[in-house]
């Protein structure tokens, strides 16, 4: 662990359509080689698609799909006395959204849709409906730590 001080949390500003910062976290991550022009007008396009197929808001969408996808507990190695074992530990706020954002951003990658935009809305509105990739990540999250309740005494 470093000796230094803590590195500060920056200040992200709300995006322009939406005024949300969440969007700016999911754009800033869906963001390759410093487009960001780029990630934006695939975020947009995706939740204007979402809106076209199902008559309703794309950040509503967007935010349950969000909501929907976050682990409450995930499993950590630990070693104790020669032997790793997986402890569950509960997930802060912070990264439960970082981690639903990469898993929903994976499997949306991983479509056989046409455009990253398309790939996108399908699976937003997947998560959105308890459906998808990125959902049955967070299941299987949940059954590991689930399964390795037993070592959750080695949490300290």
């Amino acid at each position: 662990m470093s000796r230094r001080r803590k590195a500060q949390k920056r200040k992200l500003s709300s995006d322009f359509r939406y005024g949300s910062i969440l969007v700016t976290r999911f754009i800033n991550t869906l963001m390759k080689d410093g487009k960001k022009s780029t990630a934006q007008k695939l975020f947009y396009d995706a939740l204007d698609i979402i809106e076209s197929k199902t008559s309703k808001r794309g950040i509503d969408i967007f935010e349950r799909a969000i909501q929907n996808v976050k682990p409450p507990l995930e499993v950590r190695s630990r070693r104790v006395g020669g032997a790793t074992y997986q402890v569950p530990t509960e997930v802060r706020p912070d990264r439960q959204v970082s981690l639903a954002i990469r898993w929903i951003l994976k499997f949306s990658e991983s479509r056989h849709d046409y455009g990253m935009a398309n790939k996108l809305a399908s699976e937003l509105t997947d998560a959105a409906n308890n459906q998808g990739g990125s959902i049955k990540r967070k299941e299987d999250t949940l059954k590991m730590a689930e399964a390795n309740r037993a070592f959750a005494h080695f949490k300290w």
